[in-house]
């Protein structure tokens, strides 16, 4: 099996992270912080806004079993990708909308669905997502990985990724396969 990875920015990490793990040909996620301007940024660096880094995961995925684009289908649908450094209560560059790609392939991609989108009228909105060159990853603390499997009971994941999830399902019972 030839693995791909993608890197995607769909604000608060936990709720982006807790969405992919449950998408069938995804066999790993990572949160972590990308885009920014210093190395090995912490948690609490990043929520300052200060770093120019993005709450980030890295998806490891078969290309077989689930595509890069397919993959976007369901990261287009799961977050508002039209709101600028923010996504509900969560405001800051670090909750920004971003995809960074790996190959001219990803960001061609990339960019058609994002045309396609805008030109549907997906959105009541323009799509503001950027779209930039993967340059690094720094994984996230691990009290951040697997956030919410690991709390389920927390407020956050209750009010904000237990309805994300239930959409994930929704959107992807006639697409693809959950786990």
């Amino acid at each position: 099996m030839k693995e791909e990875i993608a890197y995607l920015a769909g604000g608060c990490f936990w709720c982006t992270e807790a969405i992919f793990q449950r998408v069938a040909g995804v066999t790993k996620v990572r949160s972590g912080y990308s885009g920014g301007h210093i190395p090995n940024p912490s948690y609490h660096q990043v929520t300052t806004g200060n770093t120019g880094h993005a709450e980030v995961v890295e998806i490891t995925f078969d290309p077989e079993k689930i595509t890069f684009e397919n993959l976007l289908d369901i990261f287009f649908e799961l977050h508002d990708p039209t709101t600028l450094n923010q996504q509900g209560h969560d405001l800051g560059t670090q909750y920004r909308s971003m995809i960074l790609v790996t190959s001219p392939e990803q960001f061609a991609i990339a960019m058609q669905k994002i045309s396609d989108l805008n030109s549907k009228h997906k959105f009541q909105n323009p799509i503001v997502t950027e779209v930039v060159k993967f340059e690094n990853f720094y994984p996230a603390e691990e009290d951040h990985q697997n956030f919410y499997n690991n709390n389920r009971d927390y407020s956050y994941c209750k009010v904000v990724i237990d309805p994300k999830i239930k959409k994930l399902i929704d959107i992807t019972k006639n697409s693809y396969n959950i786990i």
